[in-house]
């Protein structure tokens, strides 16, 4: 713990990224379709570039997710060998009466996490040694092989832990959060109309037994629904993608600040933790495809990259972006162009993924159900998987999108 602590202080200094609003849940594998759990980040940020890495520079081997730009040193979800997965939403009603200028550390806690722990337990006693003011506040979710599901409330000096396990926590056995904690000042951040959406989605997936990785990453990751105004973006769709019709997008889950959606399913006790698989979004989700990923030093080429360069996946999704969101002046970035995104003519960005993304779930689970009869991960079919899956995905973005 010693060295952890070294490393906490060398690199402390190198993080200067500022929070952006997240929404995000830990959902116990007692109440998933299949019995496993599942974190799921939709990331917000001002760093458009995010790739995923492989790491095996701690004590466990880890992917993550992380800045382009910043590869080495915060990773923003991830999850290691043992079956141990983390990520987060910044808080902003932690932080009381607390002058410390030690901010932001976020992204440094979870890369040091995923490099030595393997359990909640070993993730608790690493807060508990940290040295005081931590830097700290956010709202961090984690799962591991163990089927231990739970956020800490992590303020500069504390932490308060809400087991998603526990029925009278988590009654429906997930918890949501968003950019507020409830341990926090009352009435205090931001992310209150996300929060409510979100669990409007949960609640009607959870009495229909439907919260698995599709729900996550189509119908909640990709959300253009109000919940305050009751407006759903995806009623009365442009009638083209020709006539530009703008439609304000600020307090969807989806919106211009989206840079990433993770949902990482881990798995039951006793299964072998590496097929704890971390289904990515790389990119605006309005813009991306879903590709699954494991814990391996093969990782897709469109995905990853090494040190500071960037993700052609990423890339290609924040050219869509810009379309998207073609109004850089004034609170342009608040109002988004559905003439693109989905139409009546289904010429638009997302209908075109959603339907290049049937096969691809299909193939992807094929490929999970093998690994898991096997209970183990088969580097050449991965490998394969990974060949064909660049290539496929570069030539749809090339052929119908780009």
């Amino acid at each position: 713990m010693r060295n952890i602590l070294f490393i906490f202080t060398f690199v402390a200094f190198i993080a200067t990224n500022v929070s952006y609003g997240c929404t995000t849940a830990v959902i116990s594998g007692k109440y998933t379709a299949d019995g496993r759990p599942i974190l799921w980040k939709h990331r917000d940020s001002g760093t458009d570039d995010n790739k995923l890495m492989y790491f095996d520079d701690g004590r466990y081997s880890f992917v993550g997710l992380v800045n382009a730009e910043d590869a080495s040193h915060q990773v923003w979800s991830g999850a290691n060998e043992t079956g141990f997965s983390i990520m987060n939403s910044a808080s902003y009603n932690l932080r009381q009466n607390d002058t410390t200028k030690i901010r932001d550390r976020e992204g440094i806690v979870m890369r040091m996490a995923l490099q030595y722990c393997a359990s909640i337990q070993d993730f608790e006693n690493l807060l508990d040694t940290l040295s005081k003011p931590m830097g700290l506040e956010a709202n961090f979710g984690v799962i591991d092989a163990n089927g231990a599901a739970a956020y800490y409330e992590t303020n500069d000096f504390t932490y308060v832990k809400f087991d998603a396990n526990d029925p009278k926590v988590a009654p429906l056995g997930y918890i949501i959060r968003t950019n507020y904690s409830n341990t926090g000042k009352v009435n205090t951040g931001y992310g209150f109309i996300r929060y409510q959406t979100t669990s409007e989605l949960f609640y009607e997936a959870a009495g229909a037994n439907n919260i698995n990785i599709s729900f996550l990453m189509n119908d909640v990751s990709r959300c253009l629904y109000n919940s305050l105004t009751d407006i759903d973006l995806n009623s009365n769709l442009p009638i083209d993608d020709i006539h530009p019709e703008y439609k304000n997008i600020s307090d969807c889950i989806v919106r211009y600040s989206s840079t990433a959606s993770i949902a990482i399913k881990g798995v039951k006790e006793g299964e072998n933790p590496l097929l704890t698989t971390m289904w990515s979004m790389v990119g605006n989700p309005l813009s991306t495809v879903v590709i699954p990923v494991w814990v391996n030093k093969n990782l897709p080429d469109i995905l990853s990259a090494s040190n500071d360069e960037h993700s052609q996946l990423c890339d290609w999704s924040m050219t869509l972006k810009h379309k998207m969101f073609p109004i850089n002046r004034g609170s342009g970035h608040s109002y988004i162009n559905m003439s693109v995104v989905a139409n009546k003519k289904n010429t638009g960005i997302i209908q075109k993924i959603h339907s290049f993304e049937k096969d691809l779930f299909i193939i992807s689970e094929s490929l999970y159900s093998t690994f898991l009869s096997d209970d183990n991960i088969n580097d050449k079919d991965l490998k394969k998987f990974y060949d064909d899956l660049d290539k496929k995905v570069q030539e749809f973005y090339y052929r119908d999108l780009l």
